[in-house]
């Protein structure tokens, strides 16, 4: 039985797939420090769940608090540690920029320095589409540079790709980036989307729609995301033979490093998003038109071809149905009839 340690494991990502992981009998450790981004209440519904499970060790905590990462990394004989928990959003980014930087650059060195001080087999961190920036060549690939953050948080992400680099290449640690696109699902995150509106258009209010409903997001179920991760943890990265210099590859590397997107493959309009929704709720929403936000880009679509090549999977669960997913969880969690 493996031990692994899964940071933000209170978060919307972190929460499914140590419940995941637990089902499949691994040990789990699970670090949070429950912060109030958002709805704490919510963090705690999903810790509750977690700690039913006997192979369940929660420790609180936050990334840059060295000393508590250090001692947690002794304590445990850790052989695998996905790092989820940072601090997220684009918009918040443009309001708390040293949130950013203490949780998603001071955190992330404490993690690598962890991970090579105690010889772990395999990291693995989130990432994000965010990373992708100013880029306009779709679909979005592992392969294309990615140097024009338009988000403080995007830039933080593209930081923790070149400090992991930096790591494996030094120190011959194991790392996995994963880039997530426009995660959603049961369980998901307040400040997103699609709780947003449901809560919005449940109680009469109207909703704010951006980039007057043509923004682009290549929307992805949660389940494909934990599914893409479950795969990847035993598919360690290796040296890539062909790399090279003259022609780098920023996806691969000289170093056992990856990066992989982890998306649907399928943007979305967000009107045609809204649309799926009302008939999920059977409400109509009142719309307020704006236009595109400081930050926010207005397509993401993920090339999923490189996860399709290693582990053989590829998200696919269709709008329609993710959506109902979550409109069923927030009616029962709620307890809207």
């Amino acid at each position: 039985m493996s031990k692994y340690l899964v940071t933000g494991c209170a978060g919307f990502i972190g929460f499914h797939l140590s419940d995941r992981l637990l089902k499949d009998g691994h040990e789990i450790i699970g670090l949070d420090n429950l912060n109030d981004y958002y709805d704490v209440s919510l963090k705690n519904s999903r810790l509750e769940l977690l700690q039913k499970y006997n192979n369940f060790s929660f420790v609180k905590a936050s990334l840059e608090d060295t000393d508590t990462i250090n001692k947690l990394f002794q304590d445990y004989e850790i052989s695998v540690v996905v790092n989820l928990a940072a601090q997220a959003g684009v918009r918040y980014s443009l309001k708390n920029p040293r949130a950013y930087i203490d949780a998603n650059i001071v955190g992330f060195l404490n993690i690598l320095e962890a991970c090579r001080n105690n010889k772990v087999g395999h990291l693995i961190y989130a990432s994000s589409s965010s990373v992708y920036g100013a880029n306009t060549k779709i679909p979005f690939s592992v392969h294309e540079n990615v140097d024009h953050p338009v988000s403080l948080y995007a830039a933080t992400k593209k930081s923790n790709e070149l400090m992991a680099h930096a790591y494996s290449s030094l120190f011959g640690l194991p790392v996995t980036g994963l880039r997530f696109f426009t995660v959603y699902g049961p369980w998901g995150r307040p400040d997103m989307a699609l709780f947003l509106f449901t809560k919005a258009i449940l109680e009469g209010e109207s909703i704010k729609v951006f980039n007057h409903g043509k923004m682009m997001r290549d929307f992805t179920y949660v389940d494909d995301i934990i599914e893409g991760i479950v795969r990847l943890i035993p598919n360690k990265p290796v040296p890539n033979p062909v790399w090279s210099g003259d022609e780098p590859d920023p996806g691969t590397s000289y170093a056992p490093y990856r990066v992989y997107n982890i998306g649907n493959n399928s943007p979305v309009e967000l009107s045609d998003f809204i649309r799926i929704l009302e008939e999920k709720l059977g409400k109509e929403a009142i719309k307020e038109y704006l236009p595109l936000q400081a930050g926010d880009v207005p397509r993401t679509y993920a090339d999923v071809d490189d996860l399709m090549r290693d582990v053989g999977f590829k998200p696919s669960t269709p709008i329609e149905v993710g959506i109902e997913r979550f409109v069923q969880w927030y009616r029962q969690y709620y307890n809207i009839k």
